[in-house]
């Protein structure tokens, strides 16, 4: 079976992928009214969140330093960074549901990987409604901030949004993974979720703990904050140019946590 495994390549996951997705799709557009439903719910929580930046900017001119364009910068950033994780990653939400019951114990035998397996399952297409908002507010601060546009922007615009996705990405499936080892751990998930809202605001403005801590132990600061900083100020700090790497690796990290759990999973034992 390892054999077979190697392989595989990218081609093969890719149409294994596409197919099941099709299918996910399908399964969706048989509830439209659940589908509109939700992203518009979606659109709305985004817009309510657009609407809270500018009733702030109506007391501040700035916030240390950064000023209310600035700030809606770094906001649709950080919806279109976590628009892959809501998307194509929404499945860790239930990871701890179907090892609790057992049912995790079928992905361990396919001939396939487990993790691409179980993460591919599901399409969350509502967060499609998040890179709407994200694209149309990114492009009105990018357009009032005057910032000029060429290839070479748009090619560091592209990095950048993939760096802060990997981060997300990375810390959700390490969350998600907890489950193999921490029963009932769906705290972890949403604790780690509600971080995100930190995500969309520069990591100056915290004090010293958790400058740290949003920076080197739960690397919010690099989901929009490090990724962005290029587009904003003329100095650009050491932590934006090793991001990508940084943010790789981070990535790594977490699949290889989240398959540590799953190697050590053997079933609820009914």
């Amino acid at each position: 079976m390892k054999h077979k495994l190697k392989k595989r390549g990218i081609g093969f996951y890719a149409s294994i992928y596409f197919k099941i997705i099709a299918q996910d799709f399908k399964s969706k557009m048989s509830y439209r009214a659940d589908f509109i439903i939700s992203t518009l719910g979606m659109i709305m929580t985004n817009i309510s969140g657009f609407i809270g930046f500018y009733i702030m900017f109506q007391k501040f001119e700035t916030i240390n330093g950064w000023n209310y364009y600035e700030m809606l910068f770094l906001y649709g950033f950080s919806l279109i960074a976590l628009t892959p994780m809501q998307c194509l990653f929404d499945n860790n939400w239930n990871l701890r549901f179907v090892v609790e019951d057992g049912s995790f114990i079928k992905y361990c035998f396919r001939p396939i990987n487990i993790f691409f397996y179980y993460i591919s399952e599901v399409f969350d297409v509502k967060g499609l409604g998040q890179l709407l908002m994200g694209g149309i507010t990114l492009t009105y601060a990018w357009n009032k901030l005057s910032l000029p546009f060429s290839f070479k922007t748009g090619a560091l615009l592209l990095l950048a949004l993939f760096t802060g996705s990997l981060f997300m990405i990375a810390i959700m499936n390490m969350a998600a993974a907890t489950c193999f080892w921490i029963i009932h751990s769906g705290y972890v998930m949403v604790t780690m979720f509600k971080f995100t809202e930190y995500a969309k605001y520069p990591v100056t403005i915290y004090q010293g703990f958790f400058r740290v801590l949003f920076t080197f132990i739960i690397p919010i600061a690099f989901v929009a904050y490090y990724p962005s900083y290029i587009f904003l100020r003329p100095e650009v700090p050491l932590l934006t140019c090793i991001a990508p790497l940084f943010g790789i690796f981070f990535f790594w990290l977490s699949y290889r946590f989240w398959m540590l759990g799953a190697m050590r999973y053997s079933g609820t034992g009914n």
